[in-house]
């Protein structure tokens, strides 16, 4: 018979939740220290339950849960404070880390750089209302790399010879960086590439990640983008094309 597990104070965000019954939930949590973890909120949908404001994506929480098996029981869940729940823009923007969280992170998989990076970029949201697009660059990487996914940006994937800072480069999801065509679009120079991979090797330093893909971000999103839709076996995120409709809507015509 397996032992009933406990967990307590567990920093973690709701990344999706599912109706269970009338009154109960099935959450998708990704937590700190135990990776993503399905978790069954009892009740949490009736109207006087302490947890139904509680349990919304995209702010920090402290998760209390136990049980056997793939899911466990949530038992208590507060506000950790420090920053409410992104609207708007920021709020779609957020929808789309959470998407690509559960698509590329397997169940009780541990990811603490990544949580503290993912915290730092919903925060980011949070404070700006409006997502910075180096955030979302600077996620995507984080996430690519920490999924073993991102290819090393040092040196050429094919030849293994270091980049010219001056060279043009693109990123194969197979092959890894590649000497761009004459024509070719979206490419990153070598300096960019080196500028990005230094600041992936500096642990705990999500600005300075921000700070890297600022001067290259808009080069960096076709490329992240095909590496994902590569890894995700998609052609489009849902919460993506959420976004770009929004904005054609908001857009001044």
């Amino acid at each position: 018979m397996s032992k009933t597990q406990r967990f307590t104070d567990e920093p973690a965000f709701v990344l999706h939740r599912y109706d269970w019954s009338e009154t109960s939930l099935i959450l998708d949590v990704f937590t700190r220290q135990h990776g993503r973890q399905a978790l069954v909120a009892k009740g949490a949908k009736r109207p006087t339950s302490q947890l139904r404001p509680v349990l919304l994506p995209l702010q920090p929480l402290l998760l209390a849960w136990s049980g056997t098996g793939e899911v466990h029981t949530l038992k208590t869940a507060h506000w950790r404070g420090g920053h409410v729940m992104p609207v708007g823009e920021a709020l779609l923007a957020g929808t789309y880390f959470n998407e690509m969280l559960m698509r590329l992170l397997a169940r009780d998989d541990a990811h603490p750089s990544l949580f503290d990076g993912y915290a730092q970029a919903v925060e980011c949201l949070a404070q700006r209302g409006t997502p910075d697009p180096a955030v979302l660059r600077a996620f995507e990487l984080l996430l690519l790399r920490e999924a073993g996914l991102l290819p090393g940006l040092r040196a050429d994937g094919s030849s293994l010879q270091a980049l010219t800072p001056e060279g043009r480069y693109l990123l194969s999801p197979e092959g890894g960086l590649r000497q761009a065509e004459p024509g070719e679009r979206s490419t990153l120079s070598g300096a960019h590439c080196e500028a990005l991979q230094e600041a992936l090797d500096e642990p705990h330093s999500f600005a300075g990640l921000v700070a890297a893909c600022a001067p290259c971000q808009a080069g960096l999103q076709a490329q992240l983008r095909h590496l994902l839709h590569y890894h995700c076996g998609v052609k489009s995120f849902k919460t993506r094309q959420m976004m770009l409709d929004v904005q054609a809507l908001v857009r001044p015509r």
